[in-house]
């Protein structure tokens, strides 16, 4: 055995914890005293080829099943699926991060400066950066946001409109916001109009056509809509604005550093799972179709969001990317993932029962 202060052996066992534990108990010294013997003379660190191979070797064999041709493909399918759900919910709580929506006062204030003599009539605050429809989410919406209406669960602003006549035509009241942002030093990020039918009378006898033009545009970390009714009603808002904060920093390198873990805790799940239901494990048939079901329902949901979300980005402009969890399939599609993650605790739960050859060698030891 290698003497516990050389350098080059603590170095070569924390490589070897890639290992499963029953291998490095078997085998580790053997392997250990290989590698010290072939190295050269005065070296003192893992050649970085040594320390990928040992890394590659030691995350198979936590696998087992070495004649299966097929136990990586599935081992990367769910490290990889675990690793983008871990990393859209570091995202979600590196959120929290972000500064405060803004306030009545300084609300009113952006108004006033994007449209000069035009004063809110009313200004509503969100209390959080996310809500289902506007509002935080609570546990009486968790029926509703399961069985498809998860999509209203979306990033909230603070809205501050001016309701009644308007005092110009929508035209110019557009030209001034742009100039106003223009010269408040706001970033233009484009303009967007949509058109829709509105009803003349009570009756909708006769119909009009309405416009809504919005102008988006940035400062700093705050994102503005301004968006300017053509024919309001006469108590619809004829302008309103919405601000919200842009992704904060942390955002990224917690998504990142989240995804990683979870796809390491996926890989090791898995293995640890696959070992456990070699044969001749009595629910070994049972764990593997509980892995299918678990992979598809969790997968599913990305395959489908992912071009859906990508089309409409390339199809409408946007002042910000939408969050990871939606380019997930989440919370439209929760309900694949909490069947899958039934499916899931199922499969480990079963993978904990007694192999038959333990039990065996169990009766023989008290025989």
């Amino acid at each position: 055995m290698a003497p516990t202060d050389d350098p080059l052996a603590r170095r070569y066992r924390r490589l070897l914890r890639c290992y499963p534990r029953a291998y490095r108990r078997e085998r580790g010294d053997e392997l250990l005293a290989l590698l010290l013997d072939t190295a050269p003379p005065g070296q003192s660190r893992p050649r970085l080829r040594e320390a990928v191979d040992l890394i590659r070797n030691g995350m198979r064999c936590r696998l087992g099943r070495p004649a299966s041709s097929t136990v990586v493909a599935w081992a990367a399918l769910a490290a990889v699926v675990c690793g983008l759900f871990s990393a859209a919910l570091s995202a979600r709580v590196a959120w929290e991060t972000a500064r405060p929506l803004p306030g009545p006062a300084e609300t009113g204030e952006i108004f006033r400066t994007v449209l000069p003599d035009h004063g809110p009539d009313h200004v509503d605050i969100p209390s959080s950066f996310f809500g289902y429809y506007t509002q935080p989410l609570g546990l009486d919406d968790l029926d509703n946001l399961l069985l498809g209406d998860g999509g209203e669960y979306q990033q909230t602003a603070t809205d501050a409109w001016a309701a009644g006549p308007p005092p110009v035509p929508s035209d110019q009241t557009v030209a001034v916001a742009q100039r106003r942002l223009r010269e408040t030093g706001w970033h233009l990020d484009g303009v967007t109009v949509e058109s829709a039918n509105g009803c003349v009378d009570k009756l909708c006898a006769s119909s009009m056509l309405i416009t809504y033009t919005t102008v988006n545009a940035r400062q700093g970390d705050t994102l503005l809509a301004v968006t300017v009714n053509s024919n309001p009603e006469p108590e619809s808002p004829y302008a309103s604005i919405a601000l919200r904060r842009t992704t904060p920093p942390l955002v990224l390198p917690a998504a990142v550093g989240g995804g990683l873990l979870g796809a390491l805790a996926g890989w090791l799940l898995f293995g640890w799972a696959s070992r456990r239901t070699e044969a001749p494990h009595p629910a070994r048939t049972v764990v593997k179709v509980l892995l299918g079901v678990t992979l598809l329902l969790w997968w599913l949901p990305v395959l489908v969001s992912v071009p859906a979300l990508a089309s409409h980005h390339r199809g409408e402009p946007h002042a910000q990317w939408h969050p990871l969890w939606e380019w997930l399939g989440q919370p439209t599609l929760s309900l694949f993932f909490l069947v899958g993650s039934v499916s899931a605790l199922l499969g480990i739960a079963l993978a904990t029962l007694p192999r038959r050859d333990a039990d065996r060698v169990s009766t023989l030891a008290s025989g």
